[in-house]
């Protein structure tokens, strides 16, 4: 049961006042994405937190305000002069003035009866915008703060400026996040107060209250106290989760699985190449696991193209070969059918049966799936987040596998080892991650590295070009697909954005369309799944030879004879991301290259990133810059992601705190969640929504 205390926390956002279903919606995408289910909650706005502030403290005088600056004046109204009956396009002026100068407040579809209440003609007010001057003279439009003398207490003089997402006001947040926390009960504290007084930390409740409530920028600075409070709470939840998921791994009893080698050698043979030295060592690595009675949970980390299908497969037979079953789980329908694809012909040489699970498969073949899995008779299922649900059991489930492992979390882990009874646990993922992501996503993992590319894969050319020459790299593509070459082309967004400057695909797609005709192809997320399928089969195959894609396409697409990658507007990527998407290319025996189209003026970190892809194909030395470079984390699209995974912590800023609750976390699981200490730190893991984790503790 989640304590009491925290169910205010817990209430949907509408129960605050002035949130109805459309601003509930609205604050849903920003809080929670377009991924999660289910309506965002009163806590979700808590953890919300400023990036900026706007400082209103500078009161310079109309004549000494300058050109692009927010200010407060106080100023004296002189006259309205209204906007011309029947044209609304001439904006309504109210011109005032201080003793240094005068100055007009404009106001564009201004009402009236309004401004006359709000600025009457002879009488003092504050006004607090930005200032521009404009012939000579200033103005100030639609000022954000219009109060009168005695109401001069009121208006925020230093005001935190909020992430926001298309339909919301910076205004409107504001006031949610206000609402809500007045809602914050005063939680007891699960931090030992030597620590505390060592950090100079203040009660959670204080920290988040500051940084709400900011009084100048060090207080938003995510190295500042109260910023550091929050990041080690959510830390140390996140560590306790893990070392209890570990422990509980380590404590049921795993089996010794052991392998006979005969249809990993079947596999071996029906490969057109060798094993690489690291894909030959991690295989060993998880074959001694298998074979160890202790349950494995290992992390394989390989480079994009690394060829970890290949190592995963090996794992899963050596897996029936010792009498159980094997599933591996991806993210996307397109990777698990991509996964299908690759696995089937080898499954074959080896005589091992393969089934698949999507959202797709319904009615009678989902039953027959069913009754597979439950009789025994499949060896190996593929699947999405299908393979969790309720209906899916399996006669014997040795080896789960989870492909993309930052996409799921610590639930998903459990729920796919709960679908067996001493189920051995392998996750891979083709980001390789610094040690810090490792930790904070894996505890302390077993970790195998594949380091090396497969054989006779070719470097990839990588150049930076200005979208202002795009004629010319379209005349580039064009003469490539004549000589028989396939694109892909990838837009960050689906369809045009009016708060971001950039090309969609849907518009990319049709602009190559017109030039290049029905060579032209697209896939994105929102499209249907057999339309995806379509495509990338189409492409596969050679109807078309361009691919226009978003990001779908960042993770396990393969189509080897694809040479060519261009991304537009790669300074609004961030780099693992960039290095991913250029992993679709270079995957045949063929020279490939990879075109970064960015729009100029181009940003420090942009250019630094810009710099290192064109330096560099080490995955590993890649991961490592990103997360320097990452700074607040990227602002892609509208919504700000900072670490994948984390509301408050920055893991380029907060990595010491990591090992500090990583220590933590082992000292309370070996002394145990007793007494007050216990109480508050089970209040802790259901505050940042590791509720899975005190099942857990409730397991023993």
């Amino acid at each position: 049961m989640r304590p009491t205390i925290l169910n205010p926390l817990f209430a949907p956002i509408s129960s605050l006042d002035g949130i109805g279903p459309k601003l509930e919606k609205t604050l849903t995408r920003l809080l929670k994405g377009n991924d999660e289910q289910g309506m965002a909650r009163v806590g979700d706005l808590l953890f919300h937190l400023p990036h900026s502030i706007v400082d209103r403290r500078n009161q310079p005088g109309i004549a000494h305000a300058p050109e692009g600056a927010i200010v407060t004046l106080k100023i004296r109204v002189d006259r309205h002069q209204p906007s011309p009956r029947g044209n609304n396009r001439v904006p309504y002026r109210v011109f005032v003035h201080d003793d240094s100068g005068e100055m007009a407040l404009v106001f564009f579809r201004g009402h009236a009866s309004w401004l006359e209440k709000q600025l009457p003609v002879g009488e003092a007010r504050f006004v607090s915008g930005r200032v521009e001057w404009f012939n000579g003279r200033p103005n100030m439009v639609h000022p954000d703060h219009i109060v009168s003398e005695a109401e001069f207490d009121t208006m925020p003089l230093v005001e935190p400026v909020y992430p926001l997402t298309s339909g919301l006001s910076g205004k409107v947040l504001l006031k949610a996040v206000r609402a809500a926390l007045a809602t914050l009960p005063e939680l007891p504290e699960w931090q030992n107060q030597a620590v505390l007084d060592k950090r100079g930390w203040q009660s959670f409740s204080k920290s988040l209250n500051r940084i709400h409530a900011p009084r100048d920028a060090l207080d938003i600075d995510p190295m500042s106290p109260a910023w550091q409070r929050l990041a080690y709470d959510e830390l140390l939840a996140g560590q306790l989760a893990l070392a209890l998921v570990r422990s509980q791994m380590k404590k049921a009893a795993g089996k010794a699985r052991i392998a006979t080698g005969i249809k990993s050698q079947a596999i071996l043979a029906a490969l057109p190449f060798q094993l690489t030295r690291s894909q030959k060592q991690s295989v060993d690595e998880i074959l001694a696991d298998l074979a160890s009675p202790e349950r494995m949970l290992r992390l394989l980390q390989g480079d994009v193209g690394s060829g970890k299908t290949i190592v995963a497969l090996l794992a899963m037979a050596a897996c029936v070969e010792s009498g159980a079953q094997a599933a591996i789980m991806a993210p996307t329908e397109i990777l698990a059918r991509q996964h299908m694809a690759t696995l089937t012909p080898l499954c074959k040489a080896a005589d091992m049966t393969i089934d698949i699970l999507t959202g797709r498969e319904k009615g009678k073949e989902r039953e027959a799936i069913y009754a597979r899995l439950a009789n025994g008779e499949t060896d190996i299922l593929v699947g999405t987040h299908a393979v969790f649900q309720s209906g899916v059991e399996f006669a014997d489930l040795g080896l789960g596998i989870i492909d993309e492992q930052h996409r799921f979390g610590v639930h998903q882990r459990l729920a796919l080892s709960a679908k067996g009874d001493d189920t051995d646990i392998l996750v891979m993922t083709a980001t390789p991650i610094p040690r810090t992501l490792v930790l904070t996503f894996f505890g302390d993992m077993d970790v195998s590295k594949l380091t090396e590319k497969p054989a006779g894969r070719q470097k990839i050319q990588t150049n930076a070009i200005s979208l202002e020459r795009l004629g010319h790299v379209v005349d580039r593509i064009r003469a490539a697909i004549d000589a028989g070459k396939k694109v892909y082309w990838i837009c960050p967004l689906v369809e045009e954005s009016e708060e971001l400057p950039v090309t969609a695909a849907e518009d990319r797609f049709k602009a190559l369309q017109q030039i290049l005709g029905d060579q032209v192809g697209l896939v994105h997320g929102r499209m249907k799944a057999a339309e995806k399928d379509a495509a990338m089969q189409a492409f596969k195959n050679g109807k078309i030879r361009i691919l226009v894609a978003t990001t779908v396409i960042e993770v396990g697409v393969d189509v080897p004879d694809a040479t060519i990658m261009v991304i537009e507007h790669a300074e609004r990527f961030g780099l693992a991301q960039l290095h991913q998407l250029r992993g679709r290319v270079g995957r045949g025996s063929e020279q490939s290259s990879c075109l970064l189209l960015y729009k100029t003026p181009l940003g420090e970190v942009a250019e630094a990133r810009i710099k290192i892809m064109r330096e560099t194909e080490d995955g590993f030395l890649i991961a490592e810059e990103d997360l320097r470079l990452r700074g607040e984390g990227e602002i892609l699209g509208t919504r700000q992601s900072g670490t994948p995974g984390f509301s408050v912590a920055r893991l380029e800023v907060h990595g010491e705190l990591l090992e500090m609750a990583r220590d933590e976390a082992r000292m309370v699981l070996d002394q145990g969640f007793n007494g007050e200490k216990g109480e508050s730190l089970r209040v802790l893991l259901y505050l940042f929504g590791q509720d899975e984790a005190v099942k857990l503790l409730r397991a023993g």
